[in-house]
């Protein structure tokens, strides 16, 4: 059967790359949308110097896991200025690349509230207008700059909103694993599992194929190999480079599958317990690699690829892996009762990423 791969993403990789972006611009006006600490990094200064006249002004105030909260006002400013840019820039982690792409989706109105109206009703639909972006991680694990996704979330009424376009793909994504080499062990753990997680979740997932696959196990592979030895040397820059590739395969992967049960649990995980993104969506990584092994021959023979035979000692790597970072493998880490978890699994199912996993919904039970 033939198999289909999609991504329109013009990928520039390897140290130094950030230097092709002004020839990558031209003569587009820019907006930088940045993370407050870009200021004492000397990123910001690095990236005013680089833009000049392009620069029209900078968002640098944003804040992890972009909220309806502080996103409403940034959103409406924004397009009151529509005329003064042509391209978001977006430097930073997934929440900065996350925040861009709400950015660069104009409603009729300007206002932020009709937006949300229409991410409500779950269906696709043409914005009025929109704006081109480069995405540039500052991390090795979001992924966002090679897929269409964003994710807003609203703390206050327990909710999260995907956001999901044509136009929402960036244009352009350089990753530079020198912008990495600041990251601190907690962030560089966090995002990497979070890497880990969209490889795995593209493999044991309804929409996977054999071009998915390529990606996500080479991405595996790298991160299981990588990730402790980079927390342990955080400034090797050979150990970034790989971990910025890994991630970026793992992006590639989930941008043709979507994730599946692990991230659909990890939202109820952040809103209610307030688990950073990476963990959140990584600490059930073993116990739902047991649930899908054995759900499809196919996928399996994938996961034996990485992991060998025996889902219970693949499933004993994962333990040890996250373990050996100093991550919980269990819910009951994280202040979560079994009957919570139960509920949360069963309700994880029926969300739309709970839908693309493998394994049977009637068949998931909390150990």
């Amino acid at each position: 059967m033939a198999q289909r791969f999609h991504n329109p993403v013009a990928i520039h990789y390897g140290p130094a790359s950030l230097q092709e972006l002004p020839k990558l611009l031209g003569d587009a006006k820019v907006v930088l949308v940045t993370f407050p600490e870009a200021r004492s990094l000397g990123l910001l200064s690095k990236m005013q110097q680089m833009l000049g006249q392009r620069l029209a002004y900078v968002i640098d105030n944003v804040q992890p896991n972009p909220d309806v909260s502080g996103l409403s006002s940034m959103y409406e400013h924004f397009w009151q200025q529509e005329h003064a840019c042509d391209t978001l820039v977006a430097l930073g982690g997934g929440s900065v690349i996350d925040t861009a792409k709400a950015l660069m989706v104009g409603t009729a109105s300007g206002s932020f509230q009709e937006l949300l109206a229409l991410l409500s009703a779950g269906q696709p639909f043409i914005p009025a207008k929109s704006k081109t972006l480069i995405a540039i991680p500052t991390t090795a694990g979001t992924g966002s700059e090679v897929t269409p996704w964003a994710t807003i979330w609203d703390a206050g009424q327990q909710k999260k909103y995907s956001l999901h376009l044509d136009c929402t793909w960036p244009k352009t994504a350089i990753i530079d694993p020198d912008l990495m080499l600041s990251v601190p062990r907690a962030v560089t753990i966090s995002t990497g599992l979070d890497a880990l997680s969209h490889a795995l979740e593209s493999i044991w997932n309804v929409n996977a194929n054999p071009i998915s696959d390529t990606y996500a196990i080479s991405a595996i592979e790298d991160i299981l190999a990588c990730l402790p030895a980079l927390a342990a040397d955080l400034e090797n820059r050979s150990l970034r480079s790989t971990m910025a590739l890994a991630a970026l395969k793992a992006g590639l992967a989930f941008s043709n599958t979507k994730t599946a049960l692990a991230h659909s649990i990890s939202y109820e995980m952040t809103l209610r317990h307030g688990l950073p993104h990476g963990i959140a969506c990584s600490f059930t990584l073993p116990m739902v690699l047991r649930l899908a092994w054995g759900a499809d021959q196919e996928r399996d023979a994938v996961l034996q690829r990485v992991f060998g035979a025996s889902p219970e000692a693949a499933e004993q790597c994962l333990r040890h892996f996250l373990h050996q970072l100093g991550v919980g493998s269990n819910f009951s880490d994280y202040g979560v009762t079994a009957e919570e978890a139960q509920q949360m699994m069963h309700r994880a199912t029926q969300g739309a990423r709970g839908k693309n996993f493998i394994g049977k919904s009637d068949t998931l039970a909390y150990p």
